[in-house]
């Protein structure tokens, strides 16, 4: 005799698997259900519940990821919107969750990066150590402006 697992039953296990290791957007959880075969209705059906028993909180994912990303990564605002995004993060949960990142949190975290990254460039002369921390500073997302002032100001203190 076959014995024929119920989808939801299926679903349900892969979506606690995947929670289990860390928090999971809506759009995420149901990229994994598809990827592992999971009917579309089923899958709407689990998310949804989940989603009532608030183990599934797209608001609450963003501000955690964007937080945690933010002060760890030391990544600008707009690197953050674009992780957000490819989380299926919708547009108007991203700018309210982002917008608690004011830019003096922003040249803070730059301001953090540089005087990390200073201490093992002092061998180059300064030409080297300004384009090498603009460079640091620009893959991480940050506007010119921020980029200048947080240089300008770790410099002043270095010398």
């Amino acid at each position: 005799m076959d014995y024929e697992p119920d989808p939801y039953s299926v679903a349900t296990k892969i979506a606690v698997d995947a929670l289990s290791r860390r928090a999971r957007s809506r759009g995420e959880l149901a990229e994994i259900l598809a990827k592992r075969g999971t009917p579309e209705d089923v899958a709407e059906r689990l998310i949804d519940r989940l989603v009532t028993q608030k183990l599934v909180d797209d608001h609450a994912f963003a501000q955690e990821w964007s937080r945690l990303r933010h002060r760890s990564k030391g990544l600008s605002r707009r690197v953050l919107a674009q992780e957000l995004r490819k989380k299926s993060i919708a547009p108007e949960v991203i700018d309210e969750v982002l917008g608690e990142i004011s830019r003096d949190d922003e040249i803070i975290a730059a301001r953090n990066l540089v005087a990390k990254k200073l201490r093992s460039l002092n061998c180059f002369d300064s030409e080297v150590q300004y384009r090498r921390l603009h460079s640091l500073l620009a893959r991480k997302g940050y506007s010119s402006n921020i980029i200048s002032e947080a240089i300008r100001l770790e410099l002043a203190i270095a010398s």
